[in-house]
């Protein structure tokens, strides 16, 4: 259904100088959820969002504002007017409100702090204070706040009286005089109370409740939910006392994020947080060209190793045809290892100190591959190469060795790293692979030389 329609919106806003049916364009758009209008929105050129957002209903044009790149935000944000601004800041989360101010150039945002109302301008100025990957950086203070004294009867009375202008209120949260956390309790056990009346919070909340500080990092954050499963995590200060909330939607941009980073990282190139087609070529130049230089330089490493063994490859020639094989086992073991631990790592399941069990588990795992590897490789080489026993020898025993110490390096490489505060994604496939063929090389060619006495 969601489909039919975003195409229907599509087909109408293609005629719409022609057509000029703004009641049946809102009724089209009303059928649909904010995150898919907001994909309608992206494709829209600047001089038609205006027109677009102004047939949008008062409480969806917040969500779908809320939705869009910043980009776009900034062109919508051009050509609204002071009135229509101040209506979409004022509907905003204070969270999504921080965000804006955050992505748009200075001139925007003095526009929009003029139109913001006086305490959302405090608030926004509050959540700027913290880092941005911070759990204070990403929180939204719309919570909901009940007093221990009260009857479930008045706790309901005050959701139904504020929680329409909270993010959530799913699960409700009891604070003293102090604003210090006390406790937390769900919508549903208000709802299902026997006796709301008479019933205190005190005697119903879960005292037990898990926090984070304003100065956790983000994707520590992130974890929690996943561990916990809960739909928002309260956020405190220093003295305990109850800031904000971090809500699930918000985690999972954040685990987005992450991944994407991460996966930047892992593959050699500069992390961006814009989509592909909103980057220029420049800044798609500046996130690879680095890189690529650094791990240039580098592999001219093992061009030395190659000209120092000259005279072994032009004793045996032929132990120049098995270089690439060599190599890319190596890159290939090592890559396995590295991938394995970093995500180990990012979900919790290891930590540096457990660094002398995963290398001996790791050990024996290379072993056993190398092992593999080589005894395939041995009779692959007689049988099908027909190359000499002693040559074969020589491969499959650097083959053993290389798979052993790839693995190895793919293990110590990121832990090292998250034991000195640097992101183990840094340490992954490219640079891995760029080291493991120095170290391949080495092996090769000392093997060679010890085993047919070159």
């Amino acid at each position: 259904m969601s489909d039919t329609a975003i195409l229907t919106l599509r087909t109408m806003l293609a005629n719409l100088d022609d057509a000029k049916k703004y009641q049946s364009l809102r009724d089209v758009m009303s059928t649909l959820p904010a995150p898919d209008l907001a994909a309608v929105f992206e494709d829209l050129p600047p001089e038609k969002l205006p027109v677009l957002f102004r047939l949008c209903p008062k409480d969806l044009a917040a969500e779908i504002f809320a939705e869009l790149t910043p980009e776009t935000q900034q062109d919508l944000i051009d050509g609204l007017t002071d009135k229509e601004l101040k209506a979409v800041v004022d509907d905003l989360f204070v969270d999504d409100a921080t965000d804006l101010v955050e992505e748009m150039p200075a001139s925007v945002v003095k526009r929009i702090l003029a139109q913001a109302d006086p305490a959302t301008r405090r608030m926004i100025n509050e959540l700027l204070k913290y880092p941005e990957d911070s759990a204070g950086g990403v929180m939204t203070t719309e919570l909901m706040e009940l007093r221990p004294d009260w009857t479930v009867s008045q706790a309901m009375a005050a959701i139904r009286k504020n929680g329409f202008d909270k993010e959530t209120i799913n699960n409700c949260y009891v604070t003293d005089r102090d604003r210090t956390l006390i406790g937390a309790v769900s919508l549903r056990a208000l709802v299902l109370s026997k006796d709301p009346d008479n019933e205190l919070i005190r005697d119903m909340m879960d005292d037990n409740v898990v926090s984070v500080s304003t100065t956790t990092d983000q994707e520590d954050v992130s974890q929690m939910f996943e561990k916990y499963g809960y739909l928002a995590i309260p956020v405190v200060d220093n003295e305990k006392r109850l800031v904000g909330i971090v809500t699930i939607d918000d985690a999972i941009s954040i685990m987005q994020d992450e991944a994407s980073e991460d996966i930047a990282k892992m593959n050699a190139m500069g992390p961006s947080d814009k989509p592909y087609f909103k980057q220029s070529m420049w800044e798609l130049y500046k996130n690879r060209a680095p890189w690529l230089l650094f791990l240039m330089i580098s592999s001219t490493f093992s061009s030395m190793v190659i000209r120092g063994y000259e005279d072994a490859l032009a004793a045996v020639t032929v132990l120049t045809a098995y270089i690439p094989m060599l190599t890319d086992a190596g890159g290939n073991a090592g890559s396995q290892s590295t991938s394995t631990i970093i995500r180990s790592m990012a979900v919790g399941d290891i930590a540096p100190h457990d660094l002398p069990r995963i290398i001996w588990r790791e050990c024996r795992v290379a072993l056993m591959c190398g092992v593999t590897l080589a005894v395939c490789n041995f009779f692959k080489m007689l049988l099908l190469d027909r190359i000499a026993a002693p040559v074969a020898l020589v491969v499959c025993v650097t083959l053993i060795f290389t798979v052993l110490l790839s693995q190895l390096i793919g293990v110590l490489l990121p832990v090292i790293a998250e034991k000195f505060k640097i992101d183990p994604a840094v340490m992954a496939s490219p640079l891995i692979t760029t080291i493991v063929d120095t170290t391949t090389l080495l092996i090769y060619f000392n093997v060679a030389k010890m085993v047919l006495h070159i």
